[in-house]
């Protein structure tokens, strides 16, 4: 997956519009449940061919109507970081203020691109005002009205030409590459040294040497895969690490690099918000899924009834998606690390499983005639064919119907979990699509 391109800038100048402008064209519809807004801040934005992931950094801050300044310039520090180009957006309604100041002088520090976008320039007069952010010493403003789309498709271009041509790692194809995510401090770089030993290549820290490898080969006892590394890698002037948003913008590459997330939970500590951030970026980018819930060895009450219920709690917080194994294990006592690693390899074979389409017609049929769709202003649905698409990132099964239009969410759950029911799917997502017959 290529680049990361983060939108900087202080509130209300337009940054959630431009980045669904940007994200537009294959932007998930995401619902108003709980927990879902966040993952509006993330997408991928497709233009001419390139693919490249944008993140909207005003989406992670708390009440953004009130908030502190030094919040937004921690943002600022931990985009400049992890990012490859910036957009730094300012508003010619308003003028430039002493805070769009401010940042620019965190931005001329950067050896990043940074692109000037003056937002909220709808007629020639917005133009002529435009002029004045010169004065920030970022170079040409490019004016642009995310509302309406002026303008956004040179943006586009110059993002382009801004971008670093990403170096093609050598990475030999059909071996897994695992990445291992959670918020800071739950164990990650101790789940990763108790894998490969302790003698782990250190990285250095001049500028660049820690983008460029990601990958780290596994092969001994019978394993064969890439780790896909962000956790052991510590830049010098870390950003307080308990900022939210630095955890996720550390996730977005290593997830999206990967086939298989193993995703670390802090037994101390339960689940938090994070933990379902990083979850969507997960489930958003289609990978298969291991939870991990570390440092169990530090946990009061290990009997079967505190395991179980602890299972249950994190499945009812992934739902819908529950079908995936949960591990308790501990990176400092070693405590089932070799089964971690069995897990994500089972997984990952999952996720390339193809049923033949005798096979799912045979058994999913007469569960199908049994409880029919239901009947729809009385229309009755007919499912009469079922097949599994190939050569699809996931498994992917499409159920050929005579109205396919009416038949709804909670009824496609069904019939994934009657797939699930009868195949060994554990920890992959699945595709179910509905087509005309």
């Amino acid at each position: 997956m290529g680049n990361l391109v983060a939108i900087v800038g202080r509130p209300n100048v337009g940054k959630s519009t431009l980045f669904n402008r940007l994200t537009k064209t294959r932007q998930a519809i995401v619902s108003d449940e709980a927990g879902t807004t966040r993952d509006r801040q993330y997408g991928h934005c497709d233009w001419c061919g390139r693919e490249f992931s944008v993140v909207d950094t005003g989406g992670w801050v708390v009440n953004s109507d009130d908030i502190f300044e030094e919040e937004i310039r921690k943002q600022v520090m931990v985009a400049t970081e992890e990012a490859d180009l910036l957009l730094f957006l300012v508003d010619a309604q308003n003028g430039l203020t002493d805070w769009d100041s401010d940042v620019a002088k965190i931005l001329r520090r950067t050896k990043l691109p940074v692109i000037l976008v003056v937002n909220k320039v709808d007629n020639n007069e917005g133009i002529y005002v435009s002029g004045e952010f010169y004065r920030l010493g970022l170079g040409d403003p490019v004016c642009v009205s995310a509302a309406t789309g002026s303008g956004t498709g040179e943006l586009l271009d110059l993002v382009l030409e801004k971008l670093p041509e990403k170096s093609r790692e050598v990475i030999e194809e059909g071996i897994p590459r695992f990445a291992v995510v959670g918020r800071p401090n739950v164990g990650k770089s101790s789940i990763i040294n108790a894998f490969i030993g302790e003698d782990r290549h250190i990285v250095t820290d001049i500028a660049g040497t820690t983008r460029d490898s990601i990958y780290t080969r596994f092969d001994k006892f019978g394993f064969d895969f890439y780790l896909v590394d962000t956790a052991g890698i510590r830049r010098k002037n870390k950003v307080s690490e308990d900022l939210e948003f630095y955890s996720v913008m550390r996730s977005i590459r290593a997830i999206e690099n990967s086939d298989v997330c193993i995703l670390m939970l802090d037994a101390t500590r339960g689940i938090e918000s994070q933990d379902m951030n990083i979850f969507q970026l997960i489930q958003k980018n289609q990978k298969s899924l291991v939870v991990v819930v570390n440092k169990w060895d530090l946990a009061e009450d290990k009997s079967q009834k505190a395991i179980t219920y602890f299972e249950d709690t994190i499945r009812e917080h992934f739902a819908p998606f529950k079908d995936f194994p949960i591990i308790f294990a501990s990176a400092l006592t070693k405590q089932r690390i070799f089964r971690v690693l069995e897990t994500a390899k089972q997984v990952y074979l999952n996720r390339k499983i193809k049923i033949g389409t005798s096979k799912l017609n045979e058994v999913l049929l007469p569960i199908i005639e049994m409880t029919p769709p239901p009947s729809i202003k009385g229309k009755y649905i007919k499912i009469k064919y079922i097949s599994q698409v190939p050569d699809t990132k996931i498994p992917t099964f499409v159920f050929y119907a005579n109205l396919p239009q009416y038949v709804k969410e909670p009824y496609k759950r069904f019939l994934e979990n009657q797939i699930r029911e009868n195949w060994t799917l554990t920890g992959s997502p699945i595709n179910v699509f509905i087509r005309q017959k």
